[in-house]
């Protein structure tokens, strides 16, 4: 077939194609460029890529007067999309399937174009549509950026310009028949790239996120066998989950139905025969200011028995009155769970509280069979009924302790307010700090909206722990059996993290700063952590780990690097998950110490810089609000109404307030926790006054489509909002498009001014160039200088 000329499909060859019949193939093929022209998607390196029509449909001419036909719009759908893997130490072996539908009554010829990712050697390559292979050609980075900006040139839209720089395998042409399904298979190995002891495999799914519609079925399953330990296993954007088959074998997976992927999948690991791993990336796109890292470390999970520390748990649970009925049955069960789960020798005991307090037994009781049978009677035996004395709970449950050695827990249960004995929120989390001699953690959990949700945070944070918050419709016996699991194996016991960085031309002071999370107590198996921060010097240097690992006390010791200047944005995750941390924090230390301009305006500045919208800083998705911010105006408000919104201690407000709260503080990659999603609102937005529901994303990785429509936009760690008829990116924010004319460089888009640009860009920066739709004007600032694209 040959190809017409576009004008007679309704298409001027001067004119930008609708984005929307891009968005409807970006989502065909997320793993290779399906060239359909005048159609087209973006795609992004390895396992994505883009639909090309090649000869598009044209409507029959009809004679006058009848009028001209509007152009044909071919479509597809996709059914599903599953990525399979298996990794052997460095080498990968990886199958994409995906099954789609042209749901329009026309032909369509197309054609893939898969990008290569970058440093990456990929060979064997295979194609195949309904089980026959498809030929293709592997082309070099140099031709592939010709034709890359053939596309760009001819389609009129930028969304291919972040491939500048890659590789190219590109298919011959095959038919899709109108109503037909195909089934597409692209088989390759690559060898891993191995780099500060992480070895990276990247699985690119960020092409569909220019889909109109949602992907019906994503999966993702990659197998993993080493020869050596297999230890940190991480990825920075999506929630996974890892099931661990020995020391040297896991099966990761990732599921999500009715999805757009903005971002590509990304996963990490590392491998050490010793008994404990650490490995540490850093990122630093600006040399003249701190730098971020993240540290990984995970014990080996082959611990054995011996050298799991014997730990001492109290479990303190609320038998009020506002507990009875489900509420105490799920309890007593999350207690039963618990007590046939502690590990022989362990030291246990059980307060249980209302008016009075109860004790299973006056002192701590060795874990046996004997004790473990008795303690379950003594579950049967509670009821509820009666006030709530939260202090005098929590004072029996750290007195017990005074004598105890190794790692120790207090979990302590409520779903109200403190109605009798001490009642006053300060006075108890001092009577508890100083009743708690030994150290211990204490882990609050909170059921319903009836708690203060303010003490239990002040409490775990003034005694080394965390709050886990639990809605009234949510399980509770699973909430808690969940996160015992996560504590039941502590390898390594007060645990000391050392940095030590020997840079050039160093002038003194801390190498390290702003550290999250602030404590690390224990290490536990099958648990990683996740440490971020930020780094003032650059140079070589080593994290020494030291605790307690059974009975002695060990030292370990990882060589690590710091980068001066990151060349690529491969660890631009470790970037936007600092922020997101400190935004936690910040909002922690409103919430217990009150209102701070200083730390307002911090947290103003760093959800504009990423995109980042909380409660307090859902104003900077609606463009006046944004404005007023520009004009100084809506900073002290701002500052009045975090403070008047965190003086609120019960409640579903204050609930959700601070779930939201953990959630930041305890993000250990972009996605959010999988129950709930970040920012822990979970559809319960409306609860804060005047804050728009559209403005809250359903994590702070990604931007929701409501947000986007206010005028909001992710793009990697920058963030694009629009003003007026711009959109300003978030590092070219401190410009007025208005005022400061004289500071902004114009160029029209596809000029060769703004192809002699690309040819100077970076990765990250095109990234924002293809997010640019057709027919807006883009304001970003590009190796040091503002563009106004036009």
């Amino acid at each position: 077939m040959r190809t017409r000329r576009p004008r007679q499909c309704g298409v001027s060859m001067a004119e930008p194609v609708p984005r929307q019949w891009l968005a409807c193939v970006a989502i065909l093929l997320p793993f290779a460029i399906l060239t359909c022209l005048p159609l087209i998607c973006s795609g992004t390196l390895l396992g994505q890529g883009i639909l090309v029509l090649h000869d598009p449909p044209q409507p029959v001419p009809l004679p006058r007067p009848i009028p001209l036909p509007q152009p044909v719009q071919v479509s597809y759908r996709i059914q599903e999309l599953a990525i399979d893997a298996h990794v052997e130490d460095q080498a990968a072996r990886v199958q994409m399937t995906q099954t789609f539908i042209n749901t329009s009554s026309y032909p369509m010829e197309v054609q893939f174009v898969f990008p290569l990712p970058p440093d990456s050697a990929v060979d064997r390559l295979t194609f195949l549509v309904d089980g026959q292979e498809v030929p293709g050609k592997l082309l070099p980075a140099d031709e592939a950026r010709r034709i890359y900006e053939q596309y760009v040139r001819r389609l009129r839209d930028p969304a291919l310009l972040e491939w500048l720089g890659q590789g190219m395998f590109r298919t011959s042409v095959f038919p899709v028949p109108p109503g037909g399904k195909r089934q597409v298979i692209l088989r390759y190995q690559q060898l891993l790239r191995r780099q500060d002891r992480l070895v990276h495999l990247h699985i690119p799914l960020a092409t569909a996120r220019y889909t109109s519609k949602p992907l019906e079925k994503l999966s993702v399953n990659i197998s993993l066998a080493c020869t050596s330990k297999l230890k940190n296993l991480y990825s920075p954007n999506h929630a996974v989950t890892i099931r661990r088959a020995d020391a040297q074998h896991a099966h990761v997976t990732y599921q999500a139905t009715d999805v757009v992927p903005t971002t590509d999948f990304q996963l990490y690991f590392d491998m050490d025969a010793g008994p404990l791993s650490a490995s540490l990336v850093s990122y630093r796109p600006n040399d003249s200011e701190d730098g971020y890292f993240a540290l990984l470390a995970a014990p080996d999970l082959g611990t054995s028995e011996a050298m799991i520390a014997r730990k001492t748990v109290v479990l303190v649970v609320d038998r009020s009155g506002s507990m009875n009925g489900k509420k105490i049955e799920q309890a007593k069960e999350a207690l039963r769970f618990i007590v046939n789960n502690l590990s022989q020798n362990d030291l246990f005991n059980i307060v249980v509280y209302d008016s009075e307090v109860e004790l299973f037994r006056p002192e701590l009781q060795r874990y046996n069979e004997e004790s473990r049978s008795a303690a379950l009677a003594f579950v049967d035996s509670i009821y509820a009924g009666g006030s709530t004395n939260i202090d005098s709970a929590l004072t029996t449950a750290f007195n017990m302790l005074r004598h105890a050695s190794g790692p120790q827990y207090v979990l302590f249960l409520t779903d109200g307010l403190p109605t009798v004995g001490e009642r006053n929120e300060l006075r108890i989390a001092a009577n508890a700090r100083q009743n708690n001699q030994s150290r211990a953690r204490l882990l609050a959990f909170g059921v319903g909206y009836d708690v203060n949700s303010r003490l239990l945070d002040r409490l775990t944070r003034e005694n080394n722990g965390l709050s886990v918050y639990v809605r009234p419709d949510e399980d509770l016996e699973q909430a808690i059996s969940l996160f015992y699991n996560r504590i039941r194996a502590p390898v390594l016991t007060n645990v000391v993290i050392d940095i030590h960085i020997e840079p050039n031309g160093y002038t003194g002071g801390q190498p390290v700063n702003r550290v999250y999370p602030r404590h690390v107590s224990d290490l536990f198996a099958g648990e990683q952590l996740v440490l971020v921060g930020r780094y003032r010097y650059a140079g070589q240097g080593k994290v020494t780990i030291r605790g307690q690992l059974g009975s002695m006390e060990k030292s370990f010791e990882f060589p690590v690097n710091f980068v001066s200047k990151s060349t690529d944005h491969r660890y631009n995750f470790v970037e936007k998950l600092w922020a997101v941390r400190r935004i936690g924090e910040i909002i922690d230390e409103l919430d217990l110490h009150g209102k701070n301009d200083e730390l307002i305006r911090e947290l103003v500045e760093l959800s504009t810089k990423h995109g980042i919208l909380t409660p307090y800083t859902a104003f900077l998705a609606e463009e006046e609000g944004r404005r007023q911010l520009a004009r100084n105006q809506a900073l002290s408000d701002r500052a009045s109404s975090i403070a008047d919104q965190l003086r609120v201690t019960e409640g579903s407000l204050a609930f959700e307030q601070r779930l939201a709260k953990q959630a930041y503080m305890r993000a250990s990659d972009l996605s959010g926790p999988a129950a709930g999603g970040f920012g822990g609102f979970g559809g319960s937005t409306g609860s804060f006054p005047g804050v728009p529901s559209a403005a809250l994303p359903a994590h702070p990785g990604n931007t929701s489509p409501a947000a986007s429509q206010l005028g909001l936009r992710q793009v990697g760690n920058f963030a694009l909002y629009k003003q007026g008829d711009i959109w300003v990116a978030s590092n070219a924010r401190d410009v007025d498009p208005l005022r400061d004319e004289r500071a902004i460089q114009k160029i029209a888009r596809f000029s060769p001014e703004y192809f002699q640009l690309l040819e100077r860009t970076s990765p990250e920066e095109n990234q924002l160039l293809a997010a640019q739709v057709p027919g807006e004007k883009l304001l970003v600032r590009l190796q040091g200088t503002v563009y106004m694209i036009e």
